[in-house]
């Protein structure tokens, strides 16, 4: 395999791996808690309330999943606000101009990104249910 192709593949999967991995293995430890906690009521044995308060607070932090996408937008736009920047700054240091038009990648993809974020979080705000107070 030519280096050409085996060093982004090999960075690609780092970050990858550096992802997925603890989201999969948090899912399958919230997996395993709620196994546990079927098997015991299925044997009939009382559970006590702040183990059900435990389970139950990962709900109530995903149903604030409106304000993360905002927050994930944000950050994400600054950053791809900041490659922009950088390419301006080190303008200067490359006479012929490809170092500005080398960060307009990460930018557009980073910026793509938070306007999908952004998006979502328009969504979830408009689809929340409104609590009457």
């Amino acid at each position: 395999m030519d280096a050409d192709i085996f060093v982004p593949f090999v960075f690609f999967g780092f970050l990858a791996a550096i992802i997925l991995v603890p989201v999969l293995a948090k899912e399958r430890t919230k997996r395993s808690a709620h196994d546990l906690v079927s098997q015991a009521l299925s044997r009939g044995q009382n559970l006590d309330p702040s183990l059900v308060q435990q389970l139950t607070q990962n709900l109530l932090d995903e149903g604030n999943r409106a304000r993360k996408s905002l927050g994930n937008a944000v950050i994400l736009l600054a950053l791809a606000g900041g490659f922009i920047a950088a390419g301006y700054v080190m303008d200067g240091f490359d006479p012929g101009g490809d170092a500005r038009h080398g960060m307009w990648i990460p930018a557009v993809i980073l910026g793509s990104v938070g306007t999908a974020f952004l998006l979502l979080a328009i969504i979830d705000y408009a689809t929340k249910r409104r609590t009457p107070g």
